[in-house]
């Protein structure tokens, strides 16, 4: 049956009977989590296994953005606090491979994790690079300012989740780390010239334009297009995120309820799909503007379903590990 190009969440710890019906009836690509959805690690395999149910699809993608740090949706007693990105770049300063071993490590500790609550997607790494001035919505979720070091750490992370059994997601397409405003409360706009975003954020995303799952910007790059952020603007997915960049992945909007876009949700979707995004997602649990967006949002196809089934044909099962080891020699690095 025609799967809806849309990534949808729910309100609580269970589907409700209208939530059910109506992820039945639009039958959407995957499913993101939040904290609001996630009580205990049974409670969470009850509703990935009820969303999968919905779906008709025992690979259905299950998103979550367990990042570490300040972002991460499993927290309290039933889940370990996990680093931010930040403390891997600072042990890069003074041991690169060091780092690199040790972002593979914890990258491998939260696929396990997410691996047994039927959790298949996680939006990491955040490879954005900040700059000195830049609003602190990025912040300490970067590795660092070294375009270089974020790229090699954002390759350790998408191998750990990989081999994890968890796909990857490069985020925030092309590059967020130099807005100055936080794009869920007003657009930012970044007018530096396009000769400087390619050597500096552009560059670790054309190192990973491997990765099989990226996310866009709601940014402004005045020097490419100053009428439109990276999400609906064709000018930037083309010549940006497709030409120079690379990136042949699967590209899902960063959520569509964000204040930097305007415009209904309808007309938010089809600006996206019409710049070249192949994914919508949704992180709210508003039933009417669900409904809004999945009328809106065309079936999977083309491109976009080549793109996604190459992204799930992605997912193995996990390599051999011994997560304990690796829990403790990340552990022991960040307490030194």
């Amino acid at each position: 049956m025609p799967v809806r190009a849309v990534i949808f969440g729910c309100d609580g710890h269970e589907l409700t009977t209208e939530e059910a019906a109506f992820f039945r009836e639009v039958r959407p690509w995957g499913f993101i989590l939040f904290g609001r959805n996630c009580g205990s690690p049974d409670q969470v395999r009850q509703l990935t296994s009820a969303m999968r149910e919905c779906a008709g699809r025992e690979n259905a993608p299950i998103l979550v953005d367990q990042e570490g740090g300040r972002v991460q949706r499993l927290r309290g007693q039933n889940w370990k606090s996990r680093p931010a990105a930040a403390s891997f770049g600072t042990i890069s300063r003074q041991n690169p491979r060091s780092a690199r071993d040790l972002a593979y490590d914890n990258a491998r500790v939260m696929a396990a994790e997410l691996f047994d609550l039927g959790i298949n997607v996680d939006c990491v790494p955040c490879v954005d690079v900040p700059v000195e001035g830049a609003h602190g919505i990025i912040g300490d979720r970067a590795f660092g300012n070294d375009p270089w070091v974020v790229a090699s750490l954002g390759q350790s992370v998408i191998d750990g989740m990989l081999d994890g059994g968890v796909l990857p997601v490069i985020k925030h397409l092309p590059g967020h780390g130099r807005a100055r405003a936080d794009s869920h409360l007003e657009l930012p706009v970044v007018d530096t010239p396009r000769d400087e975003l390619e050597r500096t954020d552009f560059t670790p995303f054309r190192a990973l334009a491997r990765a099989p799952l990226g996310m866009t910007a709601h940014v402004v790059y005045s020097d490419i297009d100053p009428d439109a952020p990276a999400t609906t603007s064709k000018k930037v997915i083309d010549e940006i995120v497709r030409g120079y960049i690379g990136f042949d992945g699967l590209l899902m909007t960063d959520d569509l309820t964000m204040r930097a876009l305007k415009g209904t949700y309808a007309e938010r979707v089809k600006a996206s799909i019409a710049a070249g995004c192949d994914m919508i997602l949704h992180c709210t649990r508003n039933m009417d503007e669900m409904r809004e967006i999945a009328a809106a949002t065309p079936v999977l196809s083309g491109k976009a379903q080549d793109r996604a089934e190459r992204a799930l044909a992605a997912l193995i099962r996990p390599k051999p590990f011994v997560v304990a080891s690796a829990q403790a020699r990340v552990d022991a690095a960040l307490a030194g």
